[in-house]
């Protein structure tokens, strides 16, 4: 048996090469062979951890960074975030014109690359690949079922939730419908309007647009990238890295400048992605401040000092630790989250919400293909316009979070077969994203479409997103407490998400090492506030918009490679099991007739016969044979020793005859 038979702890696909043997280096073809002295395992220390980076390759220098991915994302984040502070404007309109270009030139990519996640996901979930376990063979998960999920639903919760919750439902009932939905009509002046009542109808395909936007198809992304990087770093023992999931198609080439760059583009999504949420999350404050009247108007003086003061929060939570910092917020965040949509539930209209979140789901079902690959090839600048602003933004969002959130996934599920670990990715925050918007949005809706009080004025042409939120909840009981939860509860979902993403960052930063100094997290914590300041600057919401969309298209590279990568790599790794099975079978069965073949069978044949069965063979064995046992009595007379010729002689002194 091979030595990945007696060792759990080697993939299938990496049994130890013989002994006296050289590993061989990782190619395109052939993934390098990681001894177990090299695998960085749950209990190293931070300095076994910093060695075994270097054996793997990782080029480390002096305060535990990786000097080719730390200077490079520093120099060039922190340059855009001084330009978009000193000059607002050229910056504005720089973000402007490049999400333009990609939404008309390039929304049709997002939207199939997005297809092609959720394929992907699903085939792998329902493949044989889906009994590999992400550890070691028959490893146990390192959290429980219910912990597990609820770290999973903390990860499916965002400012984004709050933000959007009530907004993006009610604005496609109201002043932004998607151009050519059923009920809609587009003037002259490109301006998509509702017809008159087709409100309830096109209120319907809004739920279920949302469902798509935050439901099964950014989740997917996530499982992708989650995906490959937990086979990397707990199947094979590799750093915590993006580079690291492509190494079965770049093979050692990850150790060098294209693994580099790898994590600096992931390095340049997570900071943008977190400088977005950010930016709207200091927005939807302002907003929840002019609503409860502690300030007339939310300006940007406003909204620089909310950043600099959440910046100042999340880098506390930065210096605490990650232990006391996120696992405490993260707690605080959920409960107040529960506790909001829960009131929300109680003390607003519960028996439509119970009813728009059946029907919005049966809408979604009927729906959700033709909305995945709707690129607007028939609504023109209009159909542009708005998947420039909703979803080609949002599949730019969700890219730009894909390498913060899939680390955080892939870091809790150790021990989760592909199996559990993609089903559990994709449904769990699908249904929690299904069942707040049902509650939030359904609540908006009720209120604009059958209440005398509506949020949006008719023939109102825009309303303010990041203030619908506040609308809702000051026409409840107790709306005023409930306002007060939402503005600290979008306050704690950035801290968290500062602190979180900050360390991820870093961790990239650092090689991969699990346990990067908290100096080069401070830094990037604090870079993510200017940047942030920088965008809302340089053009507010739109300018946001334009940061992720931009930063997101190299990086969308990166995953559909991470899907070949991960099917490649489970490939090998299940033919080496199945191939291990099958010996193991086969040694079984043999051992099972050596021992019990008279009971099974009855009596041997007897062993001359069975000698001269084993014997009998056609006339090319016969061939072979004879040519062999030719070749062998030459050797033998050539290395046979000639003897004296007086020894040869007969009694008669005659030569005797060989």
């Amino acid at each position: 048996m091979s030595n990945s038979d007696h060792d759990p702890s080697l993939t299938a696909e990496e049994a130890s090469p013989p002994a006296g043997a050289t590993a061989p280096a990782s190619t395109g073809d052939q993934v390098e062979h990681i001894p177990l002295s090299a695998r960085i395992q749950e209990n190293d220390s931070d300095d076994e951890i910093t060695e075994k980076l270097r054996l793997q390759g990782v080029r480390l220098r002096a305060g535990t960074i990786a000097p080719a991915v730390f200077w490079p994302s520093l120099i060039i984040v922190a340059a855009v975030a001084v330009l978009a502070i000193t000059l607002p404007g050229p910056t504005g309109e720089v973000l402007t014109n490049i999400q333009g270009w990609i939404t008309t030139n390039l929304g049709w990519f997002y939207m199939l690359a997005i297809g092609i996640f959720i394929v992907v996901a699903l085939v792998i979930c329902f493949s044989k690949f889906g009994r590999i376990t992400l550890g070691r063979d028959g490893e146990k998960p390192e959290f429980g079922v219910l912990s597990w999920f609820a770290m999973l639903f903390a990860a499916g919760m965002g400012i984004g939730l709050v933000f959007y919750g009530v907004g993006e439902p009610l604005g496609y009932a109201t002043t932004t419908p998607k151009p050519g939905w059923p009920g809609t009509e587009t003037g002259a002046d490109g301006v998509t309007s509702i017809i008159p009542g087709q409100e309830h109808a096109v209120a319907m395909l809004g739920m279920a647009q949302t469902f798509v936007h935050w439901g099964l198809h950014p989740w997917a992304i996530y499982a992708v990238i989650g995906l490959a990087v937990a086979y990397a770093i707990h199947r094979r023992g590799r750093p915590v890295s993006i580079r690291w999931a492509l190494e079965p198609i770049l093979g050692d080439r990850v150790k060098g400048w294209m693994g580099d760059i790898i994590d600096i583009l992931a390095i340049f999504g997570t900071i943008f992605g977190i400088a977005t949420s950010l930016g709207l999350g200091v927005q939807q404050i302002g907003a929840g401040l002019a609503a409860m009247g502690v300030v007339e108007a939310p300006d940007q003086w406003l909204l620089i000092v909310l950043i600099i003061v959440i910046t100042l929060l999340a880098t506390t939570s930065v210096v605490s630790g990650v232990g006391r910092g996120i696992k405490w917020l993260s707690n605080i965040n959920l409960s107040m989250a529960a506790v909001l949509m829960i009131s929300v539930l109680l003390l607003g209209p519960t028996l439509f919400l119970f009813q728009n979140l059946v029907q919005s789901f049966g809408v979604y079902l009927a729906e959700v293909l033709n909305m995945t690959f709707d690129v607007g090839a028939y609504t023109g600048e209009a159909g542009a316009a708005w998947g420039a602003s909703w979803t080609i933004f949002y599949w730019g969002w969700w890219v730009s979070w894909a390498p913060f959130v899939g680390v955080f996934i892939a870091r809790i599920s150790r021990g989760r077969t592909v199996r559990q670990f993609i089903a559990g990715v994709l449904l769990v925050p699908t249904v929690v994203g299904i069942i707040w918007f049902s509650i939030m949005g359904g609540t908006g809706l009720w209120r604009q479409l059958f209440s005398d009080d509506p949020i949006v004025p008719e023939g109102a042409d825009e309303f303010g997103v990041e203030a619908a939120l506040f609308d809702v909840l000051g026409g409840l009981p107790l709306g005023g407490v409930l306002s007060v939860i939402a503005i600290f509860l979008i306050a704690i979902f950035f801290i968290t998400s500062s602190d979180s993403g900050s360390l991820v960052v870093d961790m990239l930063a650092s090689g991969g090492h699990p346990n990067p100094p908290i100096w080069s997290r401070v830094l990037f914590a604090m870079l993510e506030g200017a940047l942030a300041i920088g965008l809302l600057l340089a053009g507010g919401l739109g300018a946001l918009q334009a940061a992720s969309i931009a930063t997101a298209l190299p990086f969308s590279l990166i995953l559909l490679a991470m899907c070949f990568a991960i099917v490649k790599a489970l490939k090998r790794d299940q033919d080496a099991i199945d191939a291990r099975e099958r010996r193991l079978r086969y040694q079984q069965i043999s051992e099972r007739l050596s021992e019990d073949f008279d009971d099974a069978f009855g009596e041997q044949v007897d062993h001359r016969i069975d000698y001269r069965l084993s014997r009998t063979t056609g006339f090319r064995e016969r061939r072979r044979e004879a040519d062999a046992d030719t070749l062998t009595a030459k050797q033998a007379t050539a290395t046979t020793p000639k003897a004296d010729p007086e020894q040869q002689r007969g009694r008669f002194g005659r030569r005797r005859k060989e």
